[in-house]
């Protein structure tokens, strides 16, 4: 049977969607056979083609292993829900019938919605921007109870499923824009620039670095547009500290640093979660350079003023962000105590799986940096393999990156650093 012959039309049924999404993860991304994914989620491969060409409904479970087993970082998860929910929405609307033309635009756009989101596309076109959310208006305390949830979401939950989420809520809310009232835009706009700084964060947890940098564009123009200089400052914060996981360099995160903190207030009128998240970052971005005293003198200032730190309303700002950013210092410089204390207070504090898994990456960090090369390596490679498929998110692995980058080059050959090579999937470093 030819190739064409096979193939799988997305239009034809939100399952038949699904079934194109499995074959193009399994074809074209991945390159392995209907038997060898069969083997490995343990299925049979009649089944598997089944599910392809969208004759029949693979459960939750199984949906779980294939996005496991083709490494799809949770996109394949994600599509699922958003096809259980269109089917869902069929069956609904074939016993109470709506208009047929708000029918046919929705069913459309969230098709193309969940196409972009779960064939490798997570925000990187536009039709990501045009979901469709028929829900009456909702008023700014429900958005803000949203904005919470999504946050929340961020950082106990798969990042393909926090995008997927927050890309119904990003057109519901362009949608209720463009009626508003002229006195409701402003508080839309700070919604929208909350928003799209969440969805910015998943995106780059996601690794679609230039997806992200667009929508933190867009997170700055909607504060800007607010006149709210505060969230403008709280989003070029959170910018600038994510810029460090893999999208920019060290070099441009301290200008964009160092830019916001121009415009922050000083120390001695008290220290706003913004500036101190921006010394943080600074401080992270000195340590991924080799400037470990400055680093340290950053750090040694802003614990200094932790207890003048005014709260965060929005939610972005946690108290175990100080003890991240030191477990993160002082494992660079190889400070062991001082690094395990730190680590062991966030993972006393923290909700944040990303934080959870990063110190102790932060730990093999301070091994290698203290010469334990190969305990170290192991540890990071270790932890890597542990955690679930959908939970290796940018943000982890290039900590696990970072531990790489800290073996000196005439050590770069022994077996375990290929072996935490080999877990990143990448080719080992070269001396």
């Amino acid at each position: 049977m030819s190739r064409a012959s096979e193939r799988v039309d997305p239009g034809a049924s939100p399952w038949h969607l699904l079934g194109a999404a499995i074959r193009h993860w399994r074809e074209d991304v991945r390159g392995v056979t209907l038997q060898e994914v069969a083997k490995q989620t343990y299925s049979d491969h009649g089944d598997l083609s089944k599910w392809e060409r969208g004759l029949v409904r693979p459960h939750s479970s199984v949906v779980e292993r294939l996005d496991s087993a083709l490494n799809a970082k949770g996109h394949l998860v994600a599509l699922h829900g958003v096809v259980t929910d269109l089917d869902r929405f069929h069956t609904l609307e074939t016993k109470t019938p709506v208009p047929q033309e708000d029918a046919t635009e929705r069913r459309r756009l969230l098709q193309i919605a969940a196409a972009n989101l779960t064939l490798g596309l997570v925000g990187g076109s536009e039709p990501v921007r045009q979901l469709l959310d028929q829900d009456h208006a909702r008023s700014i305390e429900e958005w803000e109870i949203s904005r919470a949830d999504h946050l929340h979401a961020l950082r106990t939950r798969p990042p393909a499923q926090v995008a997927a989420d927050l890309a119904i809520d990003l057109l519901a809310l362009e949608r209720q824009m463009k009626i508003a009232k002229p006195a409701e835009i402003i508080e839309l706009q700070r919604v929208l620039a909350a928003l799209s700084a969440v969805h910015a964060n998943a995106l780059t947890r996601l690794a679609d670095h230039g997806a992200a940098i667009r929508w933190w564009r867009t997170a700055r123009r909607a504060a800007d547009a607010s006149g709210d200089l505060s969230l403008d400052l709280l989003i070029r914060g959170q910018e600038a500290a994510h810029g460090l996981y893999g999208q920019r360099s060290p070099e441009t995160v301290l200008h964009l640093v160092r830019s916001a903190q121009q415009l922050t207030s000083r120390p001695n009128t008290g220290l706003t979660t913004t500036g101190a998240s921006l010394m943080a970052t600074e401080a992270k971005a000195l340590s991924m350079i080799g400037r470990h005293g400055e680093a340290l003198a950053v750090m040694h200032s802003l614990t200094g003023l932790a207890e003048t730190i005014k709260g965060d309303p929005l939610g972005f700002w946690k108290p175990d962000q100080i003890h991240f950013a030191a477990s993160w210092i002082n494992a660079a410089a190889g400070r062991e105590s001082h690094h395990d204390a730190q680590r062991d207070t966030v993972l006393a504090l923290t909700t944040d799986y990303v934080y959870g898994t990063n110190v102790i990456l932060h730990r093999a960090l301070c091994t290698v940096a203290n010469g334990g090369i190969e305990e170290g390596t192991r540890l990071a490679a270790a932890v890597i393999a542990d955690s679930p498929a959908a939970y290796r998110s940018s943000h982890v692995l290039e900590t696990a990156r970072m531990v790489l980058r800290a073996i000196p080059l005439a050590q770069r050959n022994f077996a375990a650093v290929r072996e935490l090579s080999e877990v990143l999937a990448i080719d080992p470093p070269k001396t």
